[in-house]
């Protein structure tokens, strides 16, 4: 096991929904891979609460089979003991009173002396969004956070909100019994390998960083297609769609970094500062543009990978007359002075025919560069951001062909992070959590990030209200609805499927 303890923090995490899936197969595994490395104190303690009645035991046998499956590096017997006897599991109904909280602070108190944790309580609510304000007013009103004994943080899982309004009654409701840097909103994007690594390629090559703008940039492209389905989540697909999923959070993160100006300093709050001004600057939708520049869609039945499966409405706690997107494309804009008038498109799908996010830089053709035919068949020169499952990025560039006829033809100057780190990059809960105990907030969502994204939801939105669509529009295992493809090439462009 490698000793790289960069922190000598002392903390106790405690785990909301403890019996969940996210637990089970993120956020457990996440712990352990932490532990095994080195990267968390001696003293780091996990606390599971569950509505569920089990003994510690119980569950320690439970999450072994999930540490095993969903865990990057392998279990032994040593690493495994070694990690075990750090996770307690609660039986305690959160959505209880008053007394029921004082019960567990009194637990958790225990194990702090225990353990000696210092009074560090990393909360994760790993809970319907529903329970979200009140698992946090109880904290408060049990002194369970905010305490004059170390440092309290509450990690929350998205949505945050179902539109802007709920959003704000939500944030307003929280921000009263908790403060703005005390409050953790994830977006699990913004922790993978790749997505980090933006803000190194921008402004860490000088070939690049002169060249983004849209005096260069043609277009900006960012893909997330996925093979799976709703699978379980068929009730609460309902309610988001891939619009809030997808579109409100992920896509539009991606794009903040991708199009951010310089941060000032690499401060937790300079880099959101730089991600607002992003959204702030999006184009809202008009209903002129809602029908020109939107296209929408819901997987019907077909293959994948030679297996048939079921379309949207055929899934479990779907309505068999559903209208929920589970496909959308757009074209946007952002409106400042660096990017005017260079379009940017994305699309993201479920049951598609590949699994793949990526980001596509297109360059300007050189201006004239026709006037010579050898040159007639030449290529966009492409950067290529891999976010999953491959991780890395390539620079698509024009070169001569061998032989004795000028031929042109493309080469890709390629890096695999993935292949050259197997096993050794993070997975996006592990570097959250552990951002999360050091206290740098960079990796989570600000309340203003929130807001702006939401305003720009929420001016696709109003488009929906009288939309009729023909559902289900697009078999399961390919591209998509044609109409996204005619939504790129009506401007003379096309959708760039680099594969993986």
């Amino acid at each position: 096991m490698e000793k790289n303890m960069d922190i000598e923090l002392s903390s106790m995490f405690v785990i909301f929904g403890g019996t969940g899936d996210l637990t089970k197969r993120k956020l457990i595994p996440a712990v352990f891979s932490l532990m095994h490395e080195g990267k968390l104190s001696e003293d780091f303690t996990i606390v599971c609460i569950g509505r569920r009645e089990k003994t510690t035991e119980q569950y320690r046998a439970e999450m072994h089979e999930y540490v095993k499956e969903f865990s990057r590096f392998p279990l032994n017997s040593k690493s495994w003991e070694n990690f075990i006897k750090r996770v307690f599991y609660k039986n305690f109904d959160f959505t209880s009173n008053n007394q029921g909280y004082k019960d567990l602070d009194l637990f958790l108190e225990t194990m702090e002396n225990e353990y000696s944790t210092k009074g560090n309580r990393l909360y994760y609510l790993a809970v319907a969004p529903e329970f979200f304000e009140g698992i946090i007013r109880n904290l408060k009103n049990n002194n369970m956070v905010c305490k004059s004994i170390g440092w309290q943080r509450v990690m929350i899982e998205k949505p945050f909100g179902s539109n802007l309004k709920t959003a704000r009654i939500l944030n307003n409701n929280i921000s009263k019994l908790i403060p703005e840097e005390d409050i953790f909103r994830i977006d699990h994007y913004l922790g993978k390998e790749m997505i980090q690594n933006i803000l190194a390629i921008r402004f860490g090559n000088s070939l690049f960083e002169p060249l983004w703008n849209s005096n260069y940039i043609d277009n900006i492209q960012i893909t997330s297609n996925e093979l799976i389905g709703v699978e379980n989540r068929g009730a609460y697909y309902e309610n988001t769609g891939i619009l809030k999923d997808m579109l409100q959070n992920h896509l539009l993160q991606m794009l903040t970094m991708i199009a951010m100006e310089p941060p000032v300093d690499f401060d937790p709050e300079s880099i959101r500062d730089e991600k607002v001004k992003v959204l702030r600057s999006l184009r809202p939708f008009t209903t002129a543009s809602l029908k020109e520049d939107i296209v929408r869609g819901q997987y019907g039945s077909g293959t994948i990978n030679e297996v048939k499966v079921v379309g949207y409405r055929q899934e479990e706690r779907v309505s068999r007359e559903s209208k929920t997107d589970t496909f959308i494309a757009i074209k946007t804009y952002i409106d400042n002075f660096r990017f005017g008038g260079v379009p940017i498109y994305i699309r993201a799908g479920k049951r598609m025919d590949t699994k793949s996010t990526e980001i596509v830089i297109q360059f300007k053709k050189l201006a004239g560069i026709n006037y010579y035919k050898e040159f007639d068949q030449i290529g966009s020169n492409l950067l290529v951001l891999k976010i999953q499952p491959q991780e890395g990025f390539y620079f698509q560039i024009n070169a001569k062909k061998p032989g004795n006829n000028f031929k042109m033809e493309k080469v890709e100057l390629d890096y695999c992070q993935s292949c050259k780190y197997l096993n050794n990059s993070p997975e996006a809960y592990e570097r959250l959590l552990l951002e999360a105990i050091r206290n740098n907030s960079s990796l989570f969502t600000r309340w203003d990030e929130l807001e702006y994204s939401w305003k720009f939801i929420e001016s696709i939105e109003k488009g929906y209200e009288n939309d009729v669509s023909d559902y289900p529009n697009y078999a399961a295992g390919t591209p998509g609805p044609t109409g996204a493809v005619d939504l790129i090439e009506k401007d003379g462009r096309q959708w760039w499927n680099t594969g993986i």
